[in-house]
């Protein structure tokens, strides 16, 4: 092969390169409002999270709140609710109520059946199904029916003395 020919080779590779790079950069570019649309709304991510005024709930009381469109009850129990639900559990699916509420005057659920999904009813002593019987306590868990687990914990954190964020913390 002749110095030219060798010369046009490494021109036409250098090219080659120089085209492809250019050319896909630019695919990048023409593809980027198509990637950048699959990005959540912003009302879907003010949606995300949620947050409660704690010093709105008086003690003994629920307030259901709606987070990424499910409710969620919000508790303020009572010492005696507190003691009580810590004396007993469930047997369906036991968790002790310590591990269900991150401050034991505040328990945050979400206010759906396990079972298929409805939304329970409040009772005197935690929430009742209407679809199918269910029955759960102050702590969430499930004490009979075909639910099979306790009632769901949300992602929480307490950002003050007074306010609760639920959703991603």
């Amino acid at each position: 092969m002749s110095e030219q020919e060798l010369e046009d080779r490494e021109r036409r590779d250098f090219l080659g390169k120089v085209t492809a790079a250019v050319g896909g950069a630019g695919a990048a570019a023409a593809c980027w409002p198509f990637i950048s649309s699959m990005n959540p709304a912003t009302n879907v991510l003010s949606k995300a999270t949620t947050e409660i005024e704690l010093s709105m709930i008086p003690e003994g009381e629920t307030k259901t709140v709606s987070w990424q469109g499910k409710p969620v009850f919000v508790v303020h129990r009572s010492p005696d609710q507190i003691a009580a639900m810590s004396k007993s559990n469930s047997r369906i699916d036991p968790q002790p109520d310590e591990e269900r509420a991150k401050k034991s005057e505040w328990l945050v659920v979400v206010g759906i059946c396990t079972h298929l999904g409805c939304v329970p009813n409040k009772t005197d002593k935690g929430w009742s199904c209407p679809c199918h019987g269910s029955e759960y306590d102050l702590s969430g868990r499930v004490l009979k029916g075909p639910a099979p687990k306790n009632l769901e914990l949300p992602p929480y954190d307490f950002v003050a003395d007074d306010k609760l964020l639920i959703g991603k913390t």
